[in-house]
């Protein structure tokens, strides 16, 4: 039965169109479990109805007709309930009811799996039986089985709207990521695929078949012209025996071969770039698995000619569009920061993409550029989006594709009176950050780059709380040295001066990764990352310490924070680095004073070790995202579980609590630089908590500002206390948000669907 299933998966999975998947999904299941019927019905969330859209022994005519809500008859039972029903006399059952347009009255038996992907109900697959049968444990196993794959299959058709509810016209689909930066726009998507990249080229349909096969023919005789003209190069300086590999080369591209089995992916409706892409990786596959190590050699040969293949079609046909839509949402695989600096600064108007995180390079340069940006998004297909209207909701990281008019209204009202307060609130951003019983809270921002809003920012803040030193690491091809590191720190030091400014050490690991130093792990978050990395390379730390030291010479506000501390030693052996580093460059007449020292407070382990540490260090820093995610065992840019994540978790904010009591027993300043002092509720939580200072991305500061010149210190203790009582993250969110309705402060959190 497992050989069956898989062979099922395989076709249903290769189906040229999600019709094509669903007809051989319930025809194919009929055959293997020898039953009359199989049939699938769809989930329509608008609606909330389950309607019938394939079956292979009921009345075809049914198909879109009938429809049911959760709880109505024997299939809208195992919707609502989420559970299988195996019955042997369905119409014994409380909740069975006769539908005539089916033709099922004589259908006895009766079993019905839901369909759920990511905790999302999305149908129900039934087999039915004329006589009656009592389906065995292997029947329901493998029906249960088959609709797990199946889940998968539709989640990505409802993304890409290749699956319509015959209910539903519009055609519109809703798909989730994790939000990366804030903000909400309505575009058109641009579907970006990255030069010469084999696994990241999309699926698209072509509206040329012969002008495809052209392309194919002309890019391969271009590979070909260019591995002979190398050849020729190479006759006299190597052997006969390795020129030979290239007359190989050139068999593989010839119409026999590759260029054959392209061809006929594309006559299948694959364009050329996705056609290569699938030879190639079919051919690769097979090959790295074979034992012979000649043939597995050969499938580096294969991919490589891929890649030069693909170069060319990509110049024929290039990846980033030479114009774009007003309203440009960037739709990529993985996209660079090299694909943000080609499209035109005003028609940039969000991001999507299958991987990265919100700690990535584009996210921090999207937050900084104040571009919402939704990562992550595992299970979009990128067929059939470009140019596709789409609506991006950076706040809960979403993406609308073909949106309803009715929903194209609601946010255009959504961002219209986003846009209306971020007027209202710019006027006060010179204004000092005290609540009105006096108490003075200082903002600070989280910065990566060489921005040119230093001098207007310095007005609005308190100094810089993260300088992510990672950033710069990350837009060049190796380490920059000492003197490009101390020309970039200077800039930041001397632009804020004199507001003191937080410069992180070296940060990578976890999802932060730089392209000639990668770090390939299999759980990278609990791996080798921040200082860990940093100690075991003290060559890459002494150089970064000793840029930094001499960048702060003469202006006093440099202060160094530690990543991903874990244990003392590591505190007392950066120490000793940072005391070497100031010795040396006296040594060679460079005069630096020793700078504040700070340790980030995101591991739990530094919560039981704040004594020690007050006895070495200068200041607290709470990274309150990876605090949040290690105290909850809960990867937050996986889209699997982001809904888990919530720093207002009653255990996250009681810790939180806990470290500001006992920072301020020990009389060591202490600061939160993380989203959730980006978010005025948040805002308002630590500071009655008591926590000295804020750090953020800039576009937070307004609402920040507004929340706490407009609650007292006194208020905020109180709602600290209330909130501390709460169990649940759902009741902390309800409690928050009516507190503020209260102070006449909703309009500063993100409006709602």
């Amino acid at each position: 039965m497992l050989d069956v299933l898989r062979r099922i998966v395989q076709e249903v999975n290769g189906a040229r169109t999600l019709e094509a998947a669903l007809s051989t999904m319930v025809r194919r299941t009929r055959k293997a479990m020898q039953t009359d019927v199989c049939s699938f019905y769809l989930y329509d969330t608008e609606l909330e109805r389950l309607v019938l859209m394939e079956t292979i022994g009921l009345k075809p005519q049914a198909v879109g007709r009938v429809s049911l809500r959760l709880g109505d008859g024997l299939v809208g039972w195992v919707a609502e309930r989420e559970e299988p029903l195996n019955l042997e006399d369905a119409t014994a059952h409380p909740s069975f009811r006769y539908f005539p347009e089916t033709g099922e009255e004589r259908y006895s038996s009766f079993l019905g799996v839901p369909i759920i992907h990511q905790r999302h109900m999305l149908g129900v697959l039934v087999v039915q039986q004329q006589d009656n049968r009592r389906y065995d444990e292997g029947d329901e196993a493998f029906l249960v089985t088959m609709a797990a794959q199946l889940g998968g299959v539709l989640a990505h058709a409802l993304a890409t709207g290749a699956l319509n509810c015959p209910t539903d016209p519009s055609g519109q689909a809703v798909f989730r990521g994790v939000a990366a930066s804030p903000g909400r726009v309505i575009g058109t998507a641009v579907v970006i695929s990255p030069p010469a990249d084999l696994d990241g080229v999309p699926d698209l349909v072509p509206t040329d078949i012969a002008d495809e096969v052209r392309r194919l023919r002309n890019a391969i005789r271009q590979v070909s012209d260019e591995l002979q003209a190398t050849a020729a190069r190479l006759i006299g300086r190597i052997s006969s025996q390795e020129l030979a590999l290239f007359d190989v080369y050139q068999q593989i591209l010839s119409d026999a071969s590759l260029g054959q089995e392209v061809e006929k992916r594309i006559e299948e409706g694959q364009w050329a770039p996705g056609a290569l892409a699938d030879v190639v990786r079919r051919h690769v596959q097979y090959l790295e698995r074979v034992d012979d190590d000649y043939l597995r050699e050969r499938a580096a040969d294969i991919r490589d000619l891929g890649r030069r293949v693909l170069a060319h079609l990509q110049e024929d046909n290039p990846q980033t569009p030479e114009s774009f839509p007003e309203q440009s949402i960037l739709v990529g695989d993985e996209i660079s920061a090299a694909i943000l600096g080609e499209v035109p600064r005003h028609k940039l108007a969000g991001l999507v993409a299958l991987r990265g995180s919100s700690n990535s390079h584009v996210a921090i340069l999207a937050r900084a550029m104040g571009i919402p940006t939704v990562l992550g998004m595992v299970d979009l297909p990128l067929p059939r989006l470009n140019e596709a209207p789409v609506i991006l909701d950076g706040h809960r990281g979403r993406l609308i594709v073909r949106p309803s008019a009715d929903m194209q209204r609601h946010y255009q009202s959504l961002i219209a009176e986003e846009q209306a307060v971020n007027r209202l609130l710019e006027n006060e951003q010179d204004l000092p950050c005290v609540t009105p019983d006096g108490h003075a809270l200082p903002l600070l921002v989280n910065t990566g780059l060489a921005t040119e809003l230093m001098a207007a920012l310095k007005t609005r803040i308190a100094g810089v709380g993260l300088y992510r030193t990672e950033v710069p690491f990350m837009t060049t091809e190796r380490f920059p040295g000492e003197q490009e590191q101390t020309t970039l720190y200077r800039e930041q030091l001397a632009g804020f001066a004199p507001l003191p400014v937080v410069m992180r050490t070296l940060d990578i690991g976890g999802d932060k990764d730089l392209p000639y130093f990668p770090i390939d792990e299999t759980n990278p978050f609990l791996g080798w990352r921040g200082i860990r990395v940093t100690l075991d390379h003290p060559e890459v730390l002494m150089v970064q310490l000793r840029a930094m030291l001499r960048a702060s010479q003469g202006l006093g506000n440099l202060r160094i924070l530690l990543p991903m501390i874990t244990s003392i030693d590591e505190v007392d052996t950066t120490l000793r680095l940072i005391e070497r580093a100031q010795r040396e460059l006296n040594e060679d007449g460079i005069t630096v004073e020793r700078p504040r020292i700070g340790v980030m407070l995101e591991v739990p382990a530094t919560l039981y070790q704040l004594p020690a540490l007050a006895e070495r260090v200068d200041f607290f820093s709470v990274g309150s995202n990876d605090l949040t995610q290690y105290l909850l065992a809960v990867d937050r840019n996986n889209p699997r579980v982001a809904g888990l994540y919530d720093a207002c978790h009653p255990a996250v904010l009681t810790a939180l609590a806990r470290a500001s009591r006992e920072a301020a027993a020990l009389e060591m300043p202490i600061a939160v630089c993380g989203e959730l002092a980006g978010d005025p509720a948040g805002a308002l939580l630590l500071m009655g908590m008591g926590f000295d200072a804020l750090s953020m991305n800039t576009p937070n500061l307004p609402r920040v500002r507004a929340a706490i010149r407009r609650v007292s210190l006194a208020n905020a203790r109180a709602l600290v206390d209330e909130v501390l009582q709460l169990t649940t993250c759902s009741e902390v969110w309800q409690h928050l948000e009516a507190r503020l309705a209260e102070w006449q402060l909703a309009h500063l959190l993100p409006p709602k669907d």
